[in-house]
């Protein structure tokens, strides 16, 4: 088959998924996947590498524990546990501002911030709707560098790395952006809270032990299976267990959250993550892109911000770029590093993405214009991409 039309294959692949990733991310990496593979392979080959992926065993029980997890969010939030927890920490103006934004994040919610937007409003009543929104949106994802259960997941497993091993990795990048975060939007915030209930240690252990349970089980019972997915289903199972039995919620409840949350949507997603990263390494693709003299640092750091801003996702970008890393570096899983610094600033393009769900929630909820957010936001988010890019040329 000629160059030509493997690329162009590609390239239509590339702007069908980014298109579409507005509306649905499932179906825009599940399109590119089929585009990529028909412009590329026998119809044969596209039907095996399907069946392959859906039949593999790792990716199934990922996708089934992918899928529990919002389901344990949205008991949550029915039951206002989240709210319990936020409530009870008793961490001041500033620590409620930053750490409440932050757990309601842990949450696995499309348009999340609306969650955390009331909290924002209330504890920040005296200060500007811009620096809300920036708190909102800012803060609400910074977990997402170290919580085992969140973005992280499925996404070192598309890059074949220990998950727990990652997290070593990220975390100067989660200091960064919470040092960044602190002195651009929290500094100045004078003043206290004036809680209207007594504090609770139960209403405060319960919420927690949900959350933790799953990455806790996950991460003490890995080496007792031989895959470890299998931990990790029985780990966010015992979760959701614990959470509907503190809920007791009925089962009519609970089949109203599973509608509200969309859980068929997240194991959807898996799904489509690894049938594009399949297509691509069953393709020619992987050899012609390996020939571009691309400079590692402008692949992780340029191209994981543009596909971050341009597709108001995380997923999108690690789906694209570590199969081509994969094969312009003839390895067969990215090193942490690497990883971290891409991860890092698709995250700074997502932050900033006027197609982040995030984003345009907390922009209608505090009134605040696009123009005035990435005024205000843009300066953090271009120093932590060349904090990126510097780590990137120093040390890969």
């Amino acid at each position: 088959m000629d160059n030509s039309v493997l690329w162009l294959g590609f390239i239509i692949a590339l702007i069908v998924v980014i298109s579409v990733a507005k509306k649905s991310l499932w179906l825009s990496l599940t399109l590119g996947a089929f585009i990529l593979g028909f412009s590329s392979l026998s119809l044969w080959k596209v039907f095996i590498t399907f069946l392959e992926t859906l039949m593999d065993p790792a990716i199934i029980l990922l996708a089934v524990s992918v899928g529990i997890i919002p389901l344990i969010g949205g008991v949550m939030e029915e039951t206002h546990l989240m709210e319990s927890l936020v409530q009870n920490l008793r961490i001041g103006k500033k620590g409620t501002l930053m750490a409440g934004p932050a757990l309601f994040g842990m949450l696995p919610i499309p348009g999340g911030a609306l969650l955390s937007a009331p909290l924002v409003e209330s504890a920040g009543k005296d200060i500007n709707n811009t620096l809300k929104v920036q708190i909102n949106v800012w803060f609400r994802h910074l977990l997402i560098f170290i919580y085992p259960l969140s973005t992280l997941l499925p996404t070192t497993k598309i890059a074949n790395i220990e998950l727990y091993k990652q997290i070593i990795y990220m975390i100067p990048f989660f200091i960064f952006s919470s040092i960044l975060g602190y002195y651009f939007f929290i500094r100045k915030i004078n003043g206290t809270i004036k809680y209207n209930k007594i504090f609770r240690l139960k209403e405060l252990l319960i919420p927690l032990s949900i959350i933790l349970i799953a990455p806790l089980f996950h991460f003490f019972f890995l080496r007792f299976f031989p895959i470890s997915e299998i931990p990790l289903l029985i780990g966010v199972s015992l979760s959701l267990i614990f959470a509907l039995r503190v809920s007791r919620l009925q089962v009519k409840s609970i089949i109203l959250v599973m509608q509200k949350m969309r859980v068929w949507v997240f194991p959807l997603i898996i799904l489509s993550m690894f049938l594009f990263l399949n297509m691509f390494k069953a393709s020619r693709m992987s050899s012609l892109i390996a020939e571009i003299d691309m400079p590692e640092t402008l692949l992780l750091v340029g191209v994981g911000a543009i596909l971050g801003f341009v597709t108001g996702r995380i997923q999108i970008p690690v789906s694209v770029i570590v199969p081509i890393y994969f094969s312009k570096y003839s390895v067969s899983s990215v090193p942490e590093l690497a990883f971290a610094v891409m991860f890092f600033s698709a995250y700074m393009g997502y932050i900033l993405s006027p197609v982040h769900p995030c984003v345009a929630v907390s922009l209608e909820y505090f009134k605040v214009s696009f123009s005035q957010y990435s005024k205000a936001i843009i300066i953090p988010v271009l120093l932590s991409l060349i904090f990126a890019a510097i780590i990137s040329l120093i040390l890969l």
